[in-house]
């Protein structure tokens, strides 16, 4: 009999979203962040009109969020993959308040100090200013969510994990959760009153290395390992064959190559594989088809290519691959936007330049004028003393 898996519940706050693994992609993406960061391109956008939430919104909580308030987990009850579950929000109420960004949730936990207990996300770099200042813009537009069909209850299906209801955890695991603290890697339950724990190595980036691992062989209760990040090897990933319950594992940013994925297909219930800037080929993704129950992959700055992705979507068809495109492609846009702000900008200049320059001899022919007819005042005056001055000298004259 297969387990339900509870929703994560950590903390009773609205939950940090978790920075997914193709959230990654900001730590290691500074040309697209910069692209991002011009206010120009942001006041371009804006003056064009409506922001559009699929290509410019979505995108951005697809990253940062959905591992966390998504369709497998909805930590603190709050689910963002949906705008009727996103506008009721979670324990705290609505992440968004339509119109007014400065009362909504998730914009206030997104502009904190990132050494904040509420900070988001939680895991990885902070979002950049002007993804910040993308999403309060949207809101100011009424925090507009295309028409999209009714979130349904989750609902089990072949290809969800089938964890044993009468799990208990094996004799050494308490020894191996001990020896992983030691090494500052905490193995905690993902919720109150189940067995299942989670392992994020990533907090301990590069200290990270194979040596650390063997303690994973007896933790068979683990359901998430992140290893992100990390000094691991392909032979490292030999301690992780047993895991048969693990359903998500992060791999971005570490030297994995092909020959460490062999060590990983035999995990029948991962539904989560992030392979972002690994080693991984075409020749990889072969063993990835012995995920029968991969859902979601992330292959962006891989060595895989659009043909080995799509030989593997044969074999998986319901597997949804990230492969960075969509970013590449929103990128380009906002550098088009940066580019056209730049022209309109130097076009403004020179209009106003050219209307100073106008001014300018406008005022100076005034300037002529008003002395010219200055001086043929001084002319007339001159004429008129020495027409008096002659009147005069004629009296004197007539007086003699």
């Amino acid at each position: 009999m297969a387990a339900t898996i509870p929703p994560i519940r950590k903390k009773p706050l609205l939950p940090k979203p978790c920075i997914s693994g193709s959230n990654m992609w900001v730590m290691r993406t500074i040309v697209v962040l910069a692209l991002f960061s011009s206010g120009l391109a942001l006041q371009s956008l804006a003056a064009e009109g409506k922001i559009d939430f699929k290509k410019e919104i979505r995108p951005i909580l697809e990253q940062n969020c959905f591992k966390c308030h998504g369709e497998e987990k909805q930590k603190g009850k709050l689910r963002l993959d949906s705008g009727e579950a996103a506008l009721k929000g979670g324990k705290v109420g609505p992440a968004f308040v339509a119109g007014d960004p400065d009362k909504s949730e998730a914009v206030r936990r997104i502009t904190l100090p990132k050494d904040d207990d509420d900070f988001m996300p939680s895991e990885g770099e902070p979002l950049s200013k002007a993804q910040i200042d993308l999403i309060r813009e949207w809101i100011k537009q009424g925090a507009v969510w295309p028409d999209e069909p009714k979130v349904a209850e989750k609902k089990s299906s072949a290809n969800d994990p089938v964890l044993p209801a009468d799990f208990k955890p094996g004799a050494n695991e308490a020894k191996a959760i001990a020896k992983l603290g030691e090494a500052g890697v905490e193995a905690r339950p993902i919720a109150m009153n189940v067995p299942w724990r989670e392992a994020n190595f990533r907090l301990q980036g590069t200290n990270i290395t194979d040596a650390t691992l063997p303690p994973l062989k007896d933790m068979a209760s683990l359901v998430e390992v992140n290893l992100a990040n990390t000094k691991v090897t392909d032979a490292g990933l030999a301690n992780l064959k047993g895991l048969t319950n693990l359903i998500r594992l992060h791999l971005e940013l570490t030297d994995i190559t092909d020959a460490g994925l062999a060590h990983i297909k035999g995990l029948k219930n991962l539904t989560y594989l992030n392979l972002y800037a690994t080693k991984v080929t075409d020749a990889g993704l072969e063993q990835v088809k012995e995920l029968p129950r991969l859902k979601n992959l992330y292959l962006w700055q891989t060595k895989t290519t659009e043909a080995g992705v799509a030989n593997l979507k044969q074999a998986l068809p319901n597997v949804q691959v990230s492969t960075g495109a969509e970013l590449a492609q929103l990128a380009k846009k906002v550098e088009e936007q940066k580019e056209q702000a730049k022209k309109d900008a130097e076009k403004k200049e020179a209009e106003k330049k050219e209307a100073d320059k106008k001014k300018e001899a406008e005022k100076k022919e005034k300037e002529a004028k008003e002395a010219k007819k200055e001086e043929k005042k001084e002319e007339a005056k001159k004429e008129e003393k020495k027409a008096d001055d002659a009147a005069k000298d004629e009296k004197k004259e007539e007086k003699k």
